[in-house]
């Protein structure tokens, strides 16, 4: 073979085998991380308006991919809210409500598909780093329901035999390793920082095959903890240098993204758990233009930043302002990866991909949200507006905001029906039910649906579609 011949022949083979690995590669399905931040509020991330939190990273990602304006948690509080995400379901359907307590008798059903059982069926490999609320149990938690790696807390940080504001009687906090304590009561200035760490060497060690990682930060709970690099450095206190250490998280996954040649894969999605707790004063979070927080069915309660990148696939700088849920991420991500749904057990959650990949015109293709808390529903988006039920809730009021993560006690208050236009009203304080009864009709129409399908404490109603949780 002459020279020449030689160099075509190996020009050629080098093309085929550059045609097969791009094949391979737009074959491959994405690779997901869920950034689950702890009650940080619609307010505290810098693209979500926020000033004396620096959030480069975050800001980053939304300049870099898109922004959701409307993103709505199923609960306001850490189990439910962490139960719809794995599941797809608002978390009254599978009987996963408020905040579960150490020793638990309950915990995620082992009948129920968890997204990481969904992605491991599909090849991917599963890990998770942070708070697992989910139930303490060893048939409980992470390993037991698709994640092939944990390290974290099974619960909030907050739930210690001492220094409790509610009580004092709760065992030593666990960190475990998978499935094994390896400290009682830990440095929680050091989480974040390992959370971060484990994820970094997950993302090396899977770079060749999909993975899902799941980072549901310890942080921006009380108590605030935060690494000697960051601590002081926020103009915005504690609780600021928290954000800015959860943001520099951020960026050192999306670094390890881009070192393992991986960043166009890999589709991560940053959000919140609830909104901020604000009864804590300076060590919460800011709701920024909306009303109440943390417990509440009003916007500052479920409505939380939320930015997904994907480089080459969901637009830069873009801004969605369709209303979806937390419930939509499972069945999205399993179109996405070209998985079903699980057969036979319903899911709330619908595909919201074209809002992702920013479609031209795309739509919410929900008619209605639900808002809950506990078994009792609150209120109901549809469109622009948003219909509260009456209702008891609590608000601090006029009085002063907390110092030094010692909390003021909360007032319950009431909501009569009342109806709102969050299109100019995010922060629902206008009251328009009188000005539009065929508006509040409809919603009421969907709402009783939603009653005989879910249940509804606030009017007796027992839904028909309920599950249970799992039990010890």
């Amino acid at each position: 073979m002459s020279r020449a011949i030689a160099i075509i022949v190996t020009l050629a083979l080098a093309g085929l085998a550059g045609a097969v690995a791009a094949r391979g590669d737009a074959d491959r399905p994405p690779n997901v991380v869920i950034i689950y931040v702890d009650d940080m509020g619609y307010g505290d991330p810098g693209c979500f308006g926020a000033r004396g939190n620096p959030t480069p990273n975050v800001d980053r990602m939304a300049a870099e991919g898109r922004r959701f304006t409307d993103f709505y948690v199923a609960q306001a509080v850490c189990s439910a809210s962490r139960a719809a995400l794995m599941t797809g379901c608002y978390p009254n359907r599978i009987g996963i409500l408020y905040a579960l307590l150490p020793g638990s008798k309950i915990g995620i059903n082992p009948d129920e598909t968890t997204l990481a059982e969904l992605l491991k069926s599909r090849g991917f490999a599963t890990a998770a780093y942070g708070k697992w609320h989910l139930g303490d149990a060893p048939k409980f938690l992470p390993t037991r329901h698709g994640f092939d790696d944990y390290y974290g807390l099974p619960y909030s940080n907050d739930m210690l035999p001492s220094g409790r504001r509610l009580k004092d009687d709760y065992p030593d906090l666990p960190l475990l390793d998978r499935e094994k304590v390896v400290a009682l009561n830990p440095d929680q200035s050091r989480l974040t920082t390992d959370y971060t760490e484990r994820a970094v060497r997950f993302i090396a060690a899977n770079k060749a095959r999909p993975f899902f990682l799941y980072m549901p930060h310890t942080m921006v709970h009380v108590p605030l903890a935060v690494s000697s690099k960051f601590r002081g450095k926020s103009p915005n206190g504690l609780y600021g240098d928290a954000v800015m250490e959860v943001d520099w998280s951020v960026g050192q996954v999306l670094k390890a993204l881009k070192d393992n040649g991986i960043d166009e894969q890999t589709l991560v999605i940053f959000t919140s758990d609830n909104g901020p707790w604000l009864c804590f004063g300076d060590h919460a979070g800011s709701a920024g233009p909306l009303r109440e927080g943390k417990m509440t069915t009003f916007e500052g309660g479920h409505r939380e930043p939320c930015v997904m990148r994907w480089p080459g696939h969901i637009p830069a700088g873009t801004t969605c302002r369709e209303p979806v849920m937390t419930i939509d991420l499972f069945p999205t991500i399993a179109r996405l990866v070209g998985a079903g749904v699980p057969k036979g057990r319903k899911i709330d959650g619908l595909d919201i991909s074209p809002l992702i990949l920013g479609k031209p015109g795309a739509k919410s293709p929900h008619e209605a949200l639900y808002f809950y808390w506990d078994n009792g529903l609150e209120a109901i988006r549809s469109g622009h507006w948003k219909l509260h039920f009456p209702h008891d809730f609590r608000s601090l009021g006029n009085q002063p905001r907390a110092h030094g993560g010692q909390p003021v006690p909360y007032f319950r208050s009431r909501i009569v029906l009342a109806l709102f236009d969050l299109e100019t009203d995010p922060g629902e304080r206008l009251n328009v039910a009188d000005d539009h009864p065929d508006v509040v009709a409809r919603l009421s129409r969907l709402a009783d649906a939603a009653r005989a399908d879910l249940g509804d404490s606030l009017t007796g109603v027992e839904g028909k579609g309920t599950r249970p949780p799992g039990k010890l």
